[in-house]
């Protein structure tokens, strides 16, 4: 895991995506990435193309010009390798589309303004479409410990288990890493055992922590008390998409562990 790809956007959340996306880099001694995208509504696509429009699109380029000559600044300064490529149009897409050779994407969890990217459904998409793991971090939260402790939410389902297999590079530098299940029969999916011996072979010693809910309490909400009581840095996680029939079956726990979290996830599908 070397190759590190990160959204570069004038909003609300870009610097804890930087600040995370450069603690990565150095953490793993890897080239940083990134992707400048303007974001362009679908009216300026059209064929008629106003005059307003036109005024507005100049607006953003400018704004993305003068966004884009504070970050290179700030990237002189530090000692990491990167490189940056930029494009226009929906944000989702453009990242699809550039995914390809990098091993982890930076993204925020969700964003507080309601006018900026649906943050929160970009990141679980492409997590799911990409096959790569991504890293979300909250809109304030400006680091990523990678040396620090991670918790891998663990319920014996694919996506669990591609998103503990992704994030073996990164849990390779943790200095405590936990195997949490909420609530797992001993019959439905993969045991957390299995996990811990695969980790091992890659000389990391998880400790596996089954836990229950309590009362009402849904299934994210024990999560994220369990990782504040362990002081977990980030919590490693299947990503799951929105489809009715998908909440319906899982509850949104994908969703709801990317409105609510505090610290980090590393999702992957």
């Amino acid at each position: 895991m070397k190759n590190v790809l990160l959204l570069v956007h004038d909003d609300d959340g870009q610097e804890a995506r930087v600040q995370a996306a450069l603690d990565l880099t150095r953490a793993l001694n890897g080239h940083l990435t990134c992707l400048d995208v303007i974001r362009v509504p679908e009216f300026l696509n059209d064929y008629a193309t106003t005059v307003g429009s036109m005024n507005l699109e100049v607006d953003w380029e400018v704004a993305a010009k003068k966004n884009r000559t504070h970050l290179e600044e700030q990237l002189t300064h530090e000692e990491v390798s990167w490189d940056w490529v930029q494009d226009a149009g929906d944000v989702a897409a453009i990242i699809n589309n550039r995914v390809g050779l990098a091993d982890v994407i930076v993204l925020n969890t969700t964003l507080a303004d309601p006018e900026m990217s649906d943050m929160r459904s970009i990141a679980s998409a492409t997590a799911v479409k990409s096959s790569k793991p991504v890293i979300a971090v909250p809109q304030g939260y400006l680091r990523f410990a990678a040396s620090g402790n991670a918790m891998i939410a663990w319920d014996g389902s694919a996506p669990s288990i591609a998103a503990l297999r992704a994030a073996v590079p990164i849990l390779a530098l943790a200095q405590s890493v936990s195997i949490v299940t909420v609530d797992q029969r001993p019959d439905h999916g993969v045991p957390p055992e299995d996990g811990a011996a695969y980790l091992s072979r890659h000389g990391i010693h998880a400790t596996i922590q089954p836990r229950k809910t309590e009362g009402m309490v849904s299934t994210s909400s024990r999560l994220l008390e369990i990782a504040a009581g362990m002081h977990a840095d980030y919590i490693v996680m299947g990503a799951y998409g929105h489809s009715r029939l998908t909440e319906a079956i899982l509850g949104g726990v994908t969703r709801s562990m990317l409105m609510r979290t505090a610290i980090p996830l590393v999702l992957a599908h």
